[in-house]
């Protein structure tokens, strides 16, 4: 297995190699797109410049951008969450990967299951 982000561990490495690999694929937004450039900004992350690059770089060539179709608003603590599902039911996936509780507690967004990155690679 290579290590195009070495710096980033765990399972959440096991799933973007899984993409690199062409094993699943991802999904994303635009919108998500902007606001993960966004947080790779933030000062107490300590990314280096080249590793921001390098994750949107890698992110850009494998994913599938979706323009969502629909606007929800189930989760009223924080609504950055909502535009996560809407672009999940606009790709129509099987699976949408998250850690934040707001979105796990849910468990499914129609045909979507919503679960945890140890739970996703137990279940592909």
């Amino acid at each position: 297995m290579s290590q195009p982000l070495g710096w980033l561990k765990g399972n959440p490495h096991k799933i973007l190699q899984k993409v690199i690999d062409g094993e699943i694929d991802l999904f994303v937004s635009h919108e998500q797109f902007e606001e993960l450039s966004r947080v790779l900004e933030y000062p107490k992350l300590r990314f280096t410049e080249e590793q921001k690059a390098r994750l949107k770089s890698l992110l850009s060539e494998r994913a599938t951008f979706v323009k969502p179709t629909s606007t929800l608003d189930m989760v009223k603590d924080d609504s950055s969450d909502n535009r996560i599902l809407e672009c999940a039911q606009g790709a129509e996936v099987d699976f949408l990967v998250f850690g934040d509780e707001h979105l796990l507690a849910f468990g499914r967004l129609g045909r979507t299951r919503i679960v945890s990155a140890s739970d996703f690679l137990k279940a592909s």
